[in-house]
């Protein structure tokens, strides 16, 4: 049943600052069941809008679509391993980061023509450090 402050999905999508067809694939996904209206459409309460706001908020964090709706389904054990896995993932992230700008900020300073020629540069290849590999292009101190 809608009541006067469920709010249709167009509605709904821009109080949530998504695109309407975000929702719609949550549905699909099992993320949220939106009710009906008695013509068919879907309508948004505030427990559902509420739910979509929890989704945006753990995609934020960097979970998927799957890991939200395995959180969902999870008793409060494996929630919990689920959740402390992603946050040693995140730790990780967060320390190549760290490394990542000291190796920046030391190309900064580096004084040699060639990188493989420092002995520094070649400390961060001997700690076995993973960057992303986004850039091909060989790096040159200047």
């Amino acid at each position: 049943m809608t009541t006067a402050q469920d709010m249709r999905i167009g509605d709904a999508a821009a109080a949530l600052g998504i695109e309407a067809h975000v929702l719609r694939h949550w549905e699909s996904v099992g993320l949220l069941n939106p009710p009906r209206s008695p013509s068919g459409h879907r309508s948004y309460d505030p427990n559902t809008l509420d739910v979509a706001r929890i989704i945006r908020l753990l995609q934020r964090t960097g979970l998927s679509l799957h890991q939200i709706r395995q959180l969902g389904l999870a008793g409060c054990d494996d929630r919990r391993g689920l959740i402390n896995d992603k946050r040693a993932e995140i730790q990780r992230q967060v320390e190549l980061l760290r490394t990542t700008d000291r190796f920046l900020e030391h190309l900064t300073e580096c004084s040699h023509p060639v990188i493989a020629d420092c002995p520094d540069c070649s400390e961060f290849t001997r700690a076995g450090v993973e960057f992303p590999r986004h850039n091909p292009v060989p790096v040159r101190a200047s």
